[in-house]
């Protein structure tokens, strides 16, 4: 298992470069008319910077989907069969429709599409859409301690960020009693101030729930 002081420092292309190459097959989530959950299995095909892109035929429910709600919600898992040898990736953004535009590039970089669609009059049932922008996560377990990052497609960092997990405020009187509760020992103190590594956090609420000052509250 890896040291987390041995992941390199990585940025929105590096996270969705692992959604397309390492997971390229992931879970997306959408709402149908009555407003109930619906996840189906697409893979993304393309990426750059910070947006991805993948494609569906017209005539499908996930088109309609997608046209209407102009929104998803991505998730995707690699690793060995081993737990502690996972990492995931998930994103929720907006969607939206560019049509042929990259389909070209989407069968050139992901030759198995032509067996799937293997004439060019077959692909006229199909278009792009892209995720332009968005909130990610990157979550890692096969590091020690595990390691967690958020991260942002498009225009998204300042204005739609959300903030998860829990943070110590003011009122904590360094009683310590947080320290050996925390699974990942990412509580520690620095400059005399008690903090939360966010990086390494769980998110599991134990250091909220056992601090008798509720000095501990939730981020965002």
């Amino acid at each position: 298992m890896l040291n987390v002081g041995e992941i390199m420092f990585m940025q929105t292309a590096d996270y969705l470069k692992i959604l397309k190459d390492e997971i390229h097959s992931v879970v997306f989530a959408t709402v149908d008319e009555n407003g109930l959950p619906v996840a189906r299995v697409i893979d993304i095909m393309l990426v750059d910077a910070d947006s991805l892109y993948f494609i569906t035929a017209k005539g499908k429910e996930f088109y309609r989907q997608l046209m209407e709600q102009k929104f998803a919600a991505i998730s995707g898992m690699v690793g060995g069969n081993h737990s502690l040898d996972k990492k995931a990736v998930s994103i929720r953004g907006r969607i939206r429709n560019i049509g042929i535009e990259k389909l070209e590039e989407v069968f050139a970089e992901n030759p198995y599409m032509n067996e799937i669609y293997p004439g060019m009059e077959s692909r006229n049932a199909l278009e792009v859409f892209q995720m332009y922008e968005g909130q990610g996560e990157y979550f890692d377990l096969s590091v020690k301690p595990i390691y967690r990052d958020t991260f942002y497609l498009g225009n998204n960092h300042d204005i739609h960020a959300e903030l998860y997990g829990f943070y110590v405020t003011e009122s904590c009187i360094k009683c310590g009693k947080c320290f050996p509760e925390c699974p990942q020992s990412c509580i520690y103190v620095t400059a005399g101030k008690v903090s939360i590594k966010q990086t390494n956090c769980l998110h599991c609420g134990r250091c909220y729930e056992i601090c008798p000052q509720k000095a501990i509250l939730k981020r965002g």
